[in-house]
């Protein structure tokens, strides 16, 4: 098959045929094409669109370029969760047990954290001893144990989708909703589940800045899943604020513990409930209603708490943790960041906010970053809050003082203070089955 000839094809607007994109996929994959004829075809696609069938043709592909998890072994569904990337999103730690306690399998695999977003990866290796880069037979092994395993994604999962998001990166070629889904549902394709929940962020924080691009990533990727045999729902949600109170690794494990003990913030407890729920129903436990009830009751009876401490034992973590988080290490640093006027919070840019964790340490720029688990930001006041001058908006944690001032000058361009009082927003803004 000649590489020029797809290009021509696609630069005149003609569709591909599932071999083509597949020869396409494969050779990104394993490097058989250069760079640019690659990014030759990706801006023709990025230019002409690429049609349904198309679309799931190339997440197809991606998705058996290289591993593909195997989960025969494990008895019983199979569910996955996804979201599209937020601040102080900690639900898969709350949501994974509550499904598990209810008798889905949740064999999970996760990425870690890069740009203003967290990964749940990096959030579980701030527990000592947490491993999460495990064998197919442990990770196996641990599913058919407790019901639940979260582990970092294998080195050859969907390598055709590493080589495309990197020049897509680079080509200015990113902003395109079939590109975006099928990168998503590649990876989740991968996994092998059977039940696929999605996550889809929607506001300042997010990558889908507003409803109408949200929904429209949200349409295409239920699409892929129900194409490729899934049952998918997905979830759009607000990320105009960030999520919880928490931001950083060790401490929205904290908030992540605190929800699964019934004293959680009432947005990252309500998302988490639906998320739960609507897994659940996709499962076959009930209707969307009963699953609310059912995940709920996981919480008030401390069964999915106990859930999660069970696999970090399983995985190498020191449960103790989970019972007791003032075990967790400090920051060497804490500094208070106050109102400098009196009215109301009137905008918090979550990306901003993002931004200033990455700053302090809790996250990374480049892959080969090292993080500092205890560094981020506790919020005590969100978007709609009264505030007096003077009043503690946030406590910073950080391990350099150098980073302070740099971060707080930050910290203080992401939240706007005004007169007038906004009211907050509920986190679910629409389901899309």
């Amino acid at each position: 098959m000649n590489f020029i000839d797809l290009i021509r094809k696609k630069r005149d607007g003609i569709s591909l045929t599932k071999e083509e994109i597949e020869f396409f996929a494969f050779s990104a994959a394993d490097d058989s094409v250069p760079d640019y004829q690659i990014s030759a075809m990706l801006m023709a696609m990025f230019l002409n669109g690429l049609d349904e069938t198309e679309t799931l043709n190339l997440t197809q592909a991606m998705a058996h370029s290289g591993d593909v998890a195997d989960l025969s072994a494990i008895d019983g569904i199979k569910g996955d969760k996804h979201s599209t990337g937020g601040v102080g999103d900690k639900t898969t730690l709350i949501v994974a047990p509550i499904v598990a306690e209810c008798g889905v399998k949740i064999a999970k695999m996760s990425g870690r954290g890069l740009g203003h977003t967290g990964g749940t990866v990096d959030k579980l290796e701030s527990i000592p001893g947490f491993k999460t880069s495990l064998s197919s037979d442990e990770f196996t092994e641990i599913v058919n144990k407790c019901g639940l395993c979260v582990a970092g994604q294998s080195g050859r999962l969907c390598p055709a989708d590493k080589k495309l998001y990197g020049l897509r990166d680079v080509t200015a070629t990113v902003d395109n909703i079939p590109l975006i889904a099928s990168s998503v549902m590649s990876k989740k394709l991968a996994g092998g589940a059977d039940c696929i929940v999605l996550d889809v962020k929607c506001g300042s924080g997010a990558f889908m800045k507003d409803k109408a691009s949200a929904k429209q990533l949200a349409e295409k990727m239920v699409e892929i899943g129900r194409g490729a045999g899934r049952k998918i729902a997905a979830l759009i949600t607000d990320m105009d604020v960030p999520l919880g109170y928490y931001i950083g690794n060790s401490l929205e494990v904290i908030e992540a513990v605190e929800t699964l003990k019934g004293n959680g913030p009432e947005d990252l407890t309500e998302l988490s409930v639906l998320l739960a729920a609507k897994l659940l129903e996709l499962a076959g436990k009930g209707t969307f209603e009963e699953c609310k009830a059912l995940a709920m009751s996981k919480i008030d009876d401390g069964s999915a708490l106990k859930k999660l401490a069970e696999m970090v034992t399983l995985q190498g973590g020191c449960s103790d943790y989970i019972f007791d988080t003032t075990l967790f290490t400090r920051a060497a640093y804490e500094c208070e960041i106050t109102a400098w006027e009196s009215g109301y919070i009137s905008y918090m840019n979550a990306e901003g906010i993002g931004a200033v964790c990455v700053e302090l340490g809790a996250g990374r720029l480049r892959k080969e970053d090292v993080i500092d688990p205890s560094a981020g930001i506790i919020l005590h006041k969100k978007t709609g809050d009264r505030i007096e001058m003077g009043e503690k908006i946030a406590v910073l944690y950080y391990s350099d003082e150098k980073l302070f001032e740099n971060a707080k000058q930050q910290f203080m361009k992401s939240v706007k203070i005004g007169n007038e009082k906004k009211d907050k927003l509920s986190v679910l803004i629409e389901i899309v089955e």
